[in-house]
């Protein structure tokens, strides 16, 4: 402060003495009682300055604390008159915790569905041959994420979703939590590492099976490496992860009634009794590089005697042995490119379970938002004991069947120029066909309109 006084002080001096120069009419008396006035005046300005500096630092720690308050409080929005709200003994506010990041957002999914009866999963049966049908929901999703500066991190999801036919159902429900681009440990209810891709899935159904993950008895059975893949109604996943450079490695193990895995629980014209849980250990392994990836993978259940039968003499049949083989190679051409870019998936899966073995190959390709794809599937059933099913079956003895499947599907994107609308047109054609005198060869089509939209 001294420092300042005195330069102003000099300052003044000079600007008295050139003011001398030009004017000799001021006594010397009268040129100092002007020069102490300037020099006091001076002071009073640099002491001003000096409470401005302050005022304004405070000013700046006040606002910090109100942005912090606004942060950890936020006021929700209401259409209720004040007069109104005022009677409350709180302002209405929506509390967040401060520990991490939520996001809230939604996914409409609804289909308009054409499709034959052919081969389809339906207990009312009529002389009707074709079905056509609405169906979809909504899903509303709330995420939970927060991370540490070294790297660890903590969160959840949860997806309701509400059907249009009045049912509340639950896609995801996980927690999870590890390191950046290390390790991570995920529990509850989700969806493994996906061995068979679909590409553009918007319809795809099978002659036979419609449901991909479950096995209809007498109608045959696309194996997809499903089985421990998880998201299961019946049982919970507990997943560990490790990145390594461009290797990732996953082991799934789902928990759950295996007898689930069997529509009415039926397989082999024999009904399944469950004696304990079954525990599917599923590892993974993938490379990738650029727009390239590879992985391959098995699954099994190491539990005995999970479920099974009992035969004439009282013998309990172990049925729950059951051991999977996958491997996928895909090219991701949209990473570098997303106009013209080219995505491809080469898929095969192998299931040695009791009493029967199932191979599947497929491959898809998308390229300016068409999307097509073939599955093969063979069934080879080694023992069957006779029909349990109605007689929609497609055979009801042992034997080898194929499934042949073709889909494919295009992407209407930005409708009404709305970047979170798009609709999708799908169709498919699927055919089985089987050696033993009991089958009955079946081809089953269809198409669907469906509509999607991001909130």
């Amino acid at each position: 402060m001294k420092k300042t006084t005195l330069a102003i002080a000099v300052g003044l001096l000079l600007v008295a003495h050139s003011s001398t120069a030009k004017s000799s009419s001021l006594t010397v008396e009268q040129r100092l009682q002007l020069l102490e006035e300037r020099l006091i005046s001076a002071e009073n300005r640099a002491q001003t300055a000096e409470k401005e500096v302050q005022q304004l630092k405070a000013q700046q720690i006040a606002d910090r604390k109100e942005i912090k308050a606004v942060q950890e409080n936020v006021e929700v929005q209401s259409v209720t008159p004040k007069s109104e709200t005022v009677k409350n003994a709180t302002t209405p506010a929506l509390s967040l915790s401060g520990y991490g990041d939520l996001k809230v957002y939604g996914d409409v999914e609804f289909n308009m569905d054409a499709e034959s009866r052919h081969g389809s999963i339906i207990s009312n049966q009529d002389d009707s041959n074709e079905r056509w049908d609405l169906n979809g929901r909504i899903l509303l999703g709330f995420d939970g994420m927060r991370k540490l500066q070294n790297g660890y991190f903590a969160g959840f999801s949860a997806q309701p979703l509400a059907d249009m036919h009045g049912s509340m159902n639950l896609d995801d429900a996980v927690f999870f939590f590890g390191q950046e681009q290390d390790w991570k440990v995920k529990v509850g209810r989700f969806e493994a590492y996906d061995m068979f891709p679909l590409n553009q899935d918007t319809f795809v159904e099978h002659s036979g099976d419609t449901a991909n993950d479950l096995y209809d008895d007498g109608h045959g059975y696309i194996y997809m490496m499903k089985e421990g893949r998880g998201r299961s109604n019946d049982g919970g996943n507990f997943l560990m992860s490790k990145q390594i450079d461009n290797w990732y490695f996953e082991l799934n193990t789902l928990l759950e009634d295996g007898t689930s895995l069997y529509n009415e629980s039926d397989y082999h014209g024999r009904n399944m009794e469950q004696q304990k849980n079954v525990a599917y250990m599923r590892p993974v392994v993938s490379w990738s590089e650029g727009a390239f990836s590879v992985a391959a993978a098995m699954e099994s259940n190491v539990v005995n005697n999970a479920y099974g039968y009992y035969d004439v003499n009282g013998r309990f049949i172990d049925q729950s042995d059951r051991t999977g083989y996958g491997m996928t190679m895909t090219w991701n051409g949209l990473k570098n490119d997303p106009e013209n870019g080219v995505v491809f998936n080469l898929n095969t899966a192998y299931m040695d379970a009791s009493g029967e073995e199932d191979f599947t190959a497929g491959a898809n390709a998308l390229w300016h938002r068409f999307e097509l794809g073939y599955i093969y599937a063979h069934n080879k059933i080694d023992e069957y004991n006779g029909m349990v099913c109605d007689n929609d079956c497609l055979f009801d003895e042992a034997g080898t069947y194929d499934i042949h499947t073709i889909h494919a599907s295009y992407q209407i994107p930005n409708v009404m120029d709305m970047q979170n609308f798009n609709i999708y047109l799908g169709a498919y054609w699927s055919k089985l066909q089987g050696d033993s005198s009991a089958s009955s060869d079946d081809d089953r089509y269809g198409g669907r309109v469906r509509f999607k939209y991001f909130f």
